[in-house]
């Protein structure tokens, strides 16, 4: 009698490719400074320059695309615009993709479009998307699996959580035949790893400012620089209005890299009135994707031009949306305003977008604000909105990044102490405006609660910001509005 042979099963499932991926974050940076790396360009000496630590994240993208057996020209030959800057990537590149599209149907190109942004907002697959809906599970998980098979057996450094993201999505942008692709940088841009394209179509610069510094450095003159990077010979490049600091420094790496550089101004062909494109932010970032699409569409086609036209930018604005960027959600009398700023900049843009909404009510006004991170000081960014809602808040409720008492806690919280960092939020903003009323919640559903709770007390509901980082924003909206059942992980 031939013995029992056990053949052992391997679960490609959708939900162990997202495991696989979480097991790739490292829990901390490195602080080791970082060595000159063979290859790869040196910063100069600027002011407010950086201390570079550890490896640059684009050291070994060649090798692993390699190993898969992507070259540079199977990259190349998905026109890719590429996309960094400080405030406005993701929306910038959702108006891009959506130029693109709206294009293609009426003419044929492209005829499908590949978009990558991180981080995504409640689902991973929102990071891949093609003709801007995220990747099918099935997909996900096969195409995952196809990247992960051979780049797990391989020896020596393995791609990060990043570095794993971004080489997934050229695989299946490649897979799919994708013929446009729109690209955002993780953060920085000379030493980040969406920076191995060599030959894009288009780069674009979206709106400058001070975030990232450890990193980037603490002046805009560094900033750009590292934003700069991602300019290639022979692409076009566009980038948002800047002040003088960073717009000297885009010039001179425009040059150094021979590069025609066009700064965009407000477009005229934007509809007035457009609830999409409010507020003035937005009309910022679609303006800079209407350059960078007409800078991609005149390369590409050929010796017969097909430009974007005013009906194009109308049915593309009409159609665009961006969740978790300046979203409001209407809970009975209750009203949600979400917004991921997570810095000085976009934080300031979200309070005076809530304050125009929501200063004429009588009802209660309340910020939900959640940030744990190292990269950047959070009792000054607490300051910084803070001052920017002008005591129009009649209460706040600081949390963290737990959906509810189910969930784990994430990376970012098991570093901190969160009782600790709680407790400097609170007292940042009691020596701004003392007399606000102040709450302090371990999940985001619990927060959310409160915020009910406060609105019950009186006679009309409650006007709310949640702000502060995608991972506050993303699970709020989660619980705001619940996903159908079969799309929960």
């Amino acid at each position: 009698m031939e013995e029992d042979q056990t053949i052992a099963v391997v679960d490609k499932s959708y939900k162990r490719a997202i495991e696989l991926a979480k097991a790739r974050v490292r829990e901390q940076r490195p602080n080791v400074p970082g060595k000159s790396t063979p290859g790869i360009r040196s910063m100069p000496q600027l002011n407010g320059g950086a201390h570079l630590t550890g490896l640059p994240s684009i050291h070994g993208m060649r090798e692993w695309l390699g190993e898969l057996g992507h070259s540079a020209e199977d990259i190349n030959r998905l026109n890719v615009i590429h996309v960094a800057g400080t405030k406005g990537k993701g929306s910038t590149c959702a108006f891009i993709e959506s130029f693109l599209r709206t294009h293609g149907k009426r003419t044929g190109f492209p005829s499908k479009t590949g978009l990558y942004t991180s981080p995504h907002l409640i689902y991973p697959e929102e990071r891949i998307r093609i003709n801007f809906q995220p990747l099918s599970r099935d997909l996900f998980a096969k195409y995952f699996f196809e990247v992960d098979d051979v780049l797990s057996k391989g020896e020596g450094r393995r791609p990060r959580y990043l570095q794993l993201y971004f080489i997934f999505a050229l695989h299946a942008f490649i897979r799919e035949g994708v013929d446009a692709a729109i690209i955002e940088t993780h953060h920085g841009g000379e030493y980040d790893s969406t920076n191995i394209v060599q030959k894009p179509i288009v780069t674009c610069v979206t709106t400058l400012g001070l975030d990232h510094v450890e990193q980037l450095g603490s002046s805009l003159e560094s900033i750009a620089w590292h934003k700069a990077g991602i300019f290639k010979p022979g692409a076009r490049a566009v980038a948002a209005p800047a002040v003088s600091e960073a717009t000297s420094m885009l010039q001179n790496r425009a040059v150094e890299k021979a590069v025609a550089l066009e700064f965009a101004e407000r477009d005229l062909a934007l509809p007035e009135g457009a609830i999409q494109i409010k507020p003035d932010v937005l009309r910022t970032n679609c303006s800079v994707a209407i350059s960078a699409a007409r800078a991609f569409l005149e390369e590409t086609t050929g010796e017969k031009p097909s430009p974007l036209s005013d009906t194009d930018i109308v049915e593309s604005i009409r159609q665009w949306s961006w969740p978790g960027r300046f979203q409001i959600e209407v809970e009975g009398q209750n009203i949600w305003y979400l917004d991921g700023a997570h810095n000085d900049i976009a934080l300031t843009a979200a309070a005076g977008w809530f304050l125009s909404h929501a200063q004429s009510s009588a009802s209660p006004k309340i910020l939900i604000f959640a940030q744990i991170s190292h990269v950047r000081k959070g009792d000054s960014v607490v300051e910084c909105l803070a001052r920017a809602l002008q005591g129009k808040v009649d209460h706040v409720i600081f949390t963290t990044y737990r959906r509810n008492e189910d969930s784990p806690e994430g990376t970012s919280e098991k570093e901190f102490n969160i009782d600790e960092l709680q407790k400097v939020y609170v007292e940042t903003w009691k020596q701004i405006h003392p007399a606000t009323e102040i709450l302090v919640q371990r999940t985001i559903e619990s927060a959310l609660d409160a915020a009910r709770r406060i609105g019950e007390s009186g006679d009309g509901g409650m006007q709310t910001l949640i702000t502060g980082s995608q991972h506050l924003v993303g699970p709020a909206l989660a619980l705001i509005r619940p996903p159908p059942a079969e799309e929960v992980v």
